[in-house]
This record gives structure tokens, C-alpha cells and sequence, in this order.
């Protein structure tokens, strides 16, 4: 697929949570295609302390109005200033990045788990999902009510689950505990999220025979392939999670 440098124009800037906020962007021109489970690299200026690009997941595409979301964990120096964008700001991307998730077939059951700010991507596949005719379930986990994120939206695309750690809405406990899981049976899973509920949402799919990819989050510097510091070893070696995933087969890792 082809990539793209673009100076996008910064239309909003929300502030969902304490620690998140939703950057929208939009273009003069048409915004390239994009599928569920790429990302982009934003440069960062203004930052005297950050000096790579940073990579964001692809959060929503709305063509309606030519609009790119992103979901931005507020964690550092380069984080916070992209908070700081106001409404007509520039904000230069290469897009779009990696491997996206496998198209989903007509008639498949599909669950999409996620947690955090992994929740992103998520959110696009959905939408992709429900303009072919297909529901997609989503289940998702954080610590507290307050910390579930964007939840209207994910209503609007599909079935919603939810669990948090104190039991302030939900299912008490993590994603593995819903009910949903030993209540019905799913065709495939897709998540993104902590590597740790990754890994348990692949020991759950691996123990019920269920076929599952993980979109990882290691640390991608140039989004490229060059760098080598996204490094993850799979079945065929030591792979770039930013090149070859972020999205993989858990076939693939070595995580067991």
C-alpha cells in the first residue's frame, strides 16, 4: 500500500480523560486509504526531548468528513505537547503503516478485545465490519468506569461488553473473566491492548481452538523497518512488529 507525508490540519482536539485525548485531523484533499490495524508516525515539534516520531494507531476514519481520529495515551514530554494542538495546527504524518488486521468473511463471528488505549484500533475494525453487513462484539477492560473510553462510539458499531478491576461497571475482574466467553462461541478474536491481556485473551483463544491475532505495541521509532528497535521473535525469527505487524497471527509469536 502506498505511503503518504502529509502536513494533516488539526480540526479538534478533546479531552476524553485525564490521560487521553482524541486528536482529529483532516486534509484539503481526499485522506488515503487506511485499514483497520495500520498506524502513523506524527512528528513532534516542539519538544525538546523528543527527537523520533511517534507511533498512533488508526483510531476511526470518518469519510463523511474526511476526518483521521487518533487515540493519544498523554504519557511523556512528545505525548503532552500533541495535546497541546489547537484547531488549525499542522501536524506531519507518514501514513499509513504496517499490516492491518485479516478482512473479516461474511458469516464469521468476531470479538474484538482490547484494553486502554488499545482499544483504538479496534473501534475503525468495527466500523469496517458493521458497513459490510457483519456485528462485531466488543469487549473491553480497564480499571475503573471512568477509564472505558469512548464507549458511545463502540455502541454504535456493535455489541458492547465490558469489565473493570473494581466492578464500577461491568464484570468485576479482567477481559478472560467475562461470561461472554463461556457463553458463547466465537469465530475469531482480535486484540489490542496490555501485552499481559494479550497474552492471557491468546492462551483463552488457543485453549478453545479459536483463531486470534494480536495487535502488538512494541516501541516503533521510524515506522520503517530500519531502526530494528520494534524487534519481536515469532516462528520465522526475529521479525519488525512495525514492518511485519503490528498485527500477527499468535500462531506467529512465542509467547508460550
Amino acid at each position: 500500500m502506498k505511503k503518504y507525508l502529509l502536513d494533516l490540519t488539526v480540526k479538534a482536539v478533546e479531552r476524553i480523560h485525564e490521560r487521553y485525548v482524541l486528536i482529529k485531523l483532516t486534509d484539503r484533499n481526499p485522506l488515503p486509504e487506511m485499514l483497520p490495524g495500520q498506524f502513523i508516525e506524527v512528528r513532534v515539534d516542539g519538544s525538546s526531548t523528543t527527537f523520533l516520531r511517534r507511533p498512533i494507531s488508526i483510531n476511526f476514519i470518518d469519510r463523511k468528513q474526511n476526518e483521521l481520529w487518533l487515540l493519544v495515551a498523554t504519557v511523556g514530554d512528545g505525548t503532552h505537547k500533541l495535546a497541546e494542538l489547537k484547531e488549525g495546527d499542522q501536524l506531519n504524518c507518514l501514513l499509513p503503516l504496517g499490516n492491518g488486521f485479516t478482512p473479516v468473511h461474511e458469516g464469521e463471528k468476531v470479538l474484538l478485545v482490547g484494553g486502554g488505549v488499545g482499544v483504538a484500533p479496534l473501534l475503525y475494525m468495527g466500523a469496517q465490519m458493521q458497513q459490510t453487513g457483519m456485528e462485531p462484539t466488543f469487549l473491553l477492560g480497564a480499571r475503573t468506569a471512568k477509564d472505558l473510553l469512548l464507549l458511545d462510539m463502540f455502541n454504535r458499531f456493535g455489541r458492547v461488553f465490558v469489565t473493570t478491576e473494581d466492578g464500577s461497571q461491568g464484570e468485576k475482574g479482567f477481559v478472560t473473566n467475562h461470561s461472554i466467553l463461556s457463553d458463547e462461541r466465537f469465530d475469531r478474536i482480535s486484540t489490542c491492548g496490555p501485552t499481559p491481556m494479550m497474552k492471557a485473551v491468546a492462551r483463552y483463544a488457543r485453549s478453545k481452538g479459536i483463531d486470534c491475532e494480536a495487535s502488538l505495541e512494541n516501541l516503533m521509532a521510524c515506522g520503517l523497518g530500519a531502526c530494528l528497535c520494534c524487534v519481536e521473535k515469532t516462528t520465522e525469527g526475529n521479525l519488525c512488529v512495525c514492518k511485519d505487524g503490528p498485527v500477527f497471527n499468535i500462531k506467529r509469536l512465542l509467547w508460550e
